[in-house]
């Protein structure tokens, strides 16, 4: 069944605060604990890796869980949300994603908006992002067709995986990126590096769709003999 609009926006700009405040709030905790980058970025991944569990598996009845532009656009182009609705989600999931920054701020009594110095540019970061909105939106693409109930565990477990294996510690999320850019944290993204990063995360995600689309169709019943006289 399918709820009605305002309580699917809802959970989609609560699903994507709360993911927001994981990410910030785990990496200002972890950069204020230790002063060994590799052990902060851990402590960084495992909550995001956790709350992206809990949250798709609570909200996904709900909303269906997106907490992302990119993988709404994905199902809008699928015609699987319609398009007012799509439009209305990734509205939310931004405005979401900035109340995440506000909130983990708030709690760890920095400046609510402050905007982030931490550069991430060049080709192998743009390269990582697309890497890694590939890798989610195929993961949730075929994850609905093979295990549609692990899906909170495929999408927490890769992300767990994309932070260590991509150049980028996997954002692959452009309102993640957007709410990423107000905070000058562990976490945080110049705001001039956020546009360059979306773009490669669009792009993983629409080739993620084209593989999907065409590896895990259906295969097509093969047509019957006719019997000759």
């Amino acid at each position: 069944m399918t709820l009605d609009l305002p309580r699917r926006l809802v959970a989609e700009a609560l699903g994507t605060a709360m993911l927001v405040a994981a990410v910030i709030g785990s990496g200002i905790m972890a950069d204020r604990l230790t002063d060994d980058v590799a052990l902060a970025l851990l402590g960084n991944t495992i909550p995001t890796g956790a709350i992206l569990v809990v949250l798709i598996t609570i909200l996904g009845p709900v909303s269906g869980a997106h907490f992302n532009p990119a993988v709404t656009l994905v199902f809008g182009l699928r015609r699987e949300i319609e398009t007012k609705a799509a439009l209305a989600y990734v509205l939310a999931q931004i405005a979401g994603g900035i109340a995440g920054t506000l909130i983990a701020h708030a709690m760890f009594g920095l400046p609510l908006v402050e905007l982030s110095t931490t550069v991430r540019s060049g080709t192998g970061q743009w390269i990582a992002e697309l890497v890694a909105s590939f890798g989610l939106v195929f993961t949730i693409l075929a994850g609905l067709r093979a295990r549609p109930d692990s899906i909170p565990w495929l999408v927490g477990l890769y992300i767990t995986a994309a932070y260590w294996f991509t150049a980028s510690t996997s954002f692959a999320n452009p309102a993640v990126a957007v709410a990423r850019a107000f905070s000058n944290t562990f976490a945080g993204i110049r705001p001039l590096d956020v546009p360059a990063f979306i773009v490669a995360e669009l792009a993983g995600a629409l080739l993620a769709m084209a593989l999907a689309g065409w590896l895990l169709a259906e295969p097509k019943p093969l047509p019957q003999m006719r019997p000759t006289a």
